[in-house]
């Protein structure tokens, strides 16, 4: 998808949501809206329309949706919104500016639909993840998806870690953070066994089961943690 498809596709889902939030819309409030031209509204009303949605037009005052009709909430599992958050991650990254905001307007609408408790999951985790672009490919990890969720759960983790001088030990850690660097995944998490936070690159967690037990949240931000302990 080239940047005027993702552009459409935003402005698109806009208008969409402007029909369900206002009784009548002009084509030219519209175009004004977007800074597009008026004809251009109208083609984006004619790919709603075949995509089935029922707008209707009334002569000289503009276009409303059909009384009754709602857009069905798009349903998301906490992993799938995990993942789309880590994108965001990502597409921050990007140095074009109209793609950020048009991908952060996205995710806004996403978390609009979750449910209370998973949209604070997810603002959570937008707030304990870093990324950095990672250069070598190689070092990956295939723990992400459960770090996540014990993250944003406060679920305890036990782990087999490898240590650079190849000595595994068993650790019993809460997850804070997942911080990605240009070489690796780094975990930040509260250590019971050494008794304080520490790094573990997740290439080196050779095991790794959630626990049923929870630990209490720790009350600061990711940027709150660096400024402490950096």
């Amino acid at each position: 998808m080239n940047g005027n498809d993702t552009k459409r596709l935003s402005r698109l889902t806009a208008i969409l949501t402007q029909l369900q939030t206002k009784r009548l819309l002009t084509a030219t409030s519209l175009a004004d809206k977007f800074q597009v031209s008026v004809r251009t509204i109208y083609r984006d009303i004619r790919a709603l329309e075949q995509a089935g949605v029922p707008i209707l037009t009334e002569d000289g005052k503009g276009y409303t949706l059909m009384e009754g009709y709602k857009i069905p909430p798009v349903m998301f599992s906490e992993s799938q919104a995990n993942a789309l958050i880590l994108a965001e991650q990502l597409v921050l990254k990007n140095k074009d500016a109209s793609f950020i905001k048009d991908y952060i307007e996205a995710i806004d609408k996403i978390k609009a639909v979750l449910r209370p408790s998973e949209k604070d999951k997810a603002n959570l985790l937008a707030d304990r993840t870093r990324f950095e672009q990672n250069l070598n490919r190689e070092r990956n990890s295939n723990t992400l998806s459960q770090l996540q969720f014990a993250l944003t759960n406060f679920y305890l983790l036990k782990i087999n870690y490898t240590n650079e001088q190849s000595i595994t030990s068993k650790r019993i850690i809460e997850p804070f953070a997942l911080v990605s660097t240009t070489e690796n995944w780094l975990l930040i998490a509260w250590c019971r066994l050494r008794k304080e936070f520490r790094y573990f690159r997740l290439d080196r967690i050779t095991r790794m089961e959630i626990l049923t037990e929870k630990f209490e949240q720790h009350k600061m931000t990711l940027q709150e943690y660096f400024d402490k302990y950096h």
